[in-house]
């Protein structure tokens, strides 16, 4: 499994140089595009009569932060044994200003990320060519394709580093023929394109097959001499066919496509030039990047490493969340919206670097008042055009009524949610959601989970993901109703157990990463400015994509 790094995960601080003729792993790469022109955008003036919120951790809740700290810890440290950085194959350059996702899974293949080049936020798009030489697995093309969804959402240039093999033949069932399958690659570079969305490529290997179509239609690509390799069948497929003996750069080097074919714009002598002329592309783009404004911002009050105990091991042990907020908002100051009706669901306005946002937050059962108080919130923040942030902890779903008049209740939850879901899914501004404890059922949706679509979503490593909550899951049968049924039930559970883990729900890309808890506030806002950055783009209509030649 790929090591990812936090801030869309955590941001890498090495810095290194590489000999000319090295070659390094795609982190490194892609953060050599971003060593220049690295500005970080100062936040924004916001006033400071926010009430501050209380952050002090009263002493009765002291043994259950303490039981939570223990488990984040022990969470922490398996995720540092399963996460294994491989050995990758590109230059190894001075590292700078790159942000990974996680959910970076084991013969992905591809290592997706964002980061900045002259200031400008950028996907980038790294082939691993150390796994099975760079094919593409089925969940190689569902990263790509989660990625180009961010691009398009942020309208972020993209930056593909090709060193592909193509599909990997034994599973081309899973990879070709369906509208979502890899074929969907190509079709987005061609809407990506006609949406003004820039791509540019850098041929850094061999690009065989499927490989070879992404510098393609890349809007410039540029290839490297004696090391780029363009062709749809290599040297060993040409001889098996035809009986006849050529080369890899015969066949499709980089002079070739540089002088003859046209597939490749730019023609690069080294690895270090490649780098140099895509850095000298993007500043033909007209992009701005985010102004610099204002003041550096307040931090919290109160340490961010304390959310380490404020992390549920389980739903029982789940603290006041303004506890959380008040370690992730600047100066800890938050302007609540309903304070006093719908407690179960916290929900007002705070700034995360000096950026505005409103906030959506679990703090008990979705209850019938509380989906009321978070369908107003979000139409608000709609009208208003504030991003919102959901802290999702869904409770365990309550048991099946018993009478009429719970089943009255029942019936008024599940409208006052639905109309929630329906503020939510409708509401025409960027979210982020973070899973601090549990995702489970329909809370979840309410809540802006994966299926209502948040612009950025990453789970702290105690998060649970399912469909019910395990720990709560019955292992003996009603009496009377199921008869030798208990060990099925409890295999069951432990099967939910392992299917909710956090590892779990990242290793399939069911979310954009785990995060650290005392990373959340830098991750919260450098996603806030990435989303932000459109706004400072022209964008005009185009009828289609640039077409090579």
């Amino acid at each position: 499994v790929i090591q990812p790094l936090p801030a869309l995960g955590m941001a890498l601080q090495t810095h290194g140089q590489g000999t000319p003729n090295a070659r390094a792993q795609p982190e490194a790469l892609v953060s050599a595009l971003g060593a220049r022109g690295f500005n970080k955008p100062k936040s924004r003036r916001y006033p400071k009569t926010f009430p501050v919120l209380d952050g002090r951790v009263p002493a009765v809740y002291q043994h259950v932060f303490q039981e939570n700290l223990r488990n984040s810890e022990a969470v922490i440290k398996r995720k540092s044994l399963v996460y294994v950085r491989p050995k990758l194959r590109h230059h190894l350059s001075p590292l700078a200003g790159l942000h990974l996702p996680y959910g970076n899974v084991p013969a992905a293949g591809c290592l997706t990320g964002i980061g900045r080049i002259c200031g400008i936020w950028c996907v980038f798009f790294a082939a691993d060519a150390t796994v099975k030489g760079g094919t593409i697995y089925p969940i190689g093309v569902k990263k790509q394709l989660r990625a180009q969804e961010i691009a398009m959402e942020n309208r972020l240039l993209s930056v593909h580093l090709v060193d592909s093999g193509g599909a990997f033949l034994p599973l081309q069932s899973e990879l070709f023929p369906d509208k979502l399958h890899g074929g969907r690659v190509f079709y987005n570079e061609a809407i990506m394109s006609a949406m003004g969305i820039p791509q540019v490529a850098v041929v850094c290997g061999s690009c065989v097959a499927g490989g070879a179509y992404v510098p393609t239609m890349a809007e410039e690509s540029v290839i490297i001499d004696k090391i780029g390799m363009l062709f749809l069948a290599g040297p060993p497929l040409v001889k098996a066919a035809t009986g006849e003996d050529v080369s890899p750069e015969e066949l499709g080097g980089a002079r070739l496509h540089s002088q003859v074919s046209g597939c490749s714009d730019h023609f690069a002598p080294s690895e270090k030039e490649a780098y140099e002329c895509i850095r000298n592309i993007v500043s033909t783009l007209n992009c701005e990047p985010v102004p610099e404004q204002g003041r550096e911002p307040d931090s919290p009050l109160y340490s961010p490493e304390e959310l380490l105990g404020l992390a549920p091991l389980a739903y029982s042990c789940t603290l006041p969340v303004k506890l959380i907020l008040s370690r992730l908002l600047d100066g800890s100051r938050f302007q609540e919206f309903k304070a006093a009706y719908g407690t179960t669901l916290v929900t007002g306005f705070g700034h995360v670097q000096g950026h505005l946002v409103g906030i959506v937050a679990s703090n008990g059962e979705l209850a019938h008042d509380a989906a009321l108080k978070g369908s107003h919130f979000v139409q608000l923040c709609g009208q208003r055009r504030i991003p919102i942030l959901f802290l999702q902890n869904t409770a365990p779903q309550p048991a099946g009524p018993a009478s009429i008049s719970q089943a009255e209740a029942h019936s008024n939850r599940l409208k006052a949610q639905a109309s929630m879901m329906a503020a939510v899914a409708c509401a025409a501004v960027p979210k982020i959601t973070i899973v601090f404890g549990g995702c489970f059922g329909s809370d979840s949706y309410a809540m802006c989970g994966r299926s209502f679509s948040p612009n950025f979503l990453f789970l702290w490593p105690n998060a649970r993901v399912g469909l019910v909550d395990s720990q709560n899951f019955p292992t003996v049968p009603p009496a009377g109703d199921w008869t030798g049924e208990e060990l099925e039930l409890k295999q069951l559970k432990a099967k939910l157990e392992e299917e909710s883990s956090a590892f779990y729900s990242s290793a399939r890309l069911w979310d954009d990463g785990i995060i650290l808890p005392q990373d959340t506030r830098k991750v919260i806002a450098q996603c806030l400015e990435i989303m932000e950055q459109k706004k400072y783009q022209a964008v005009s209509p185009h009828p289609h994509p640039i077409i090579r030649m």
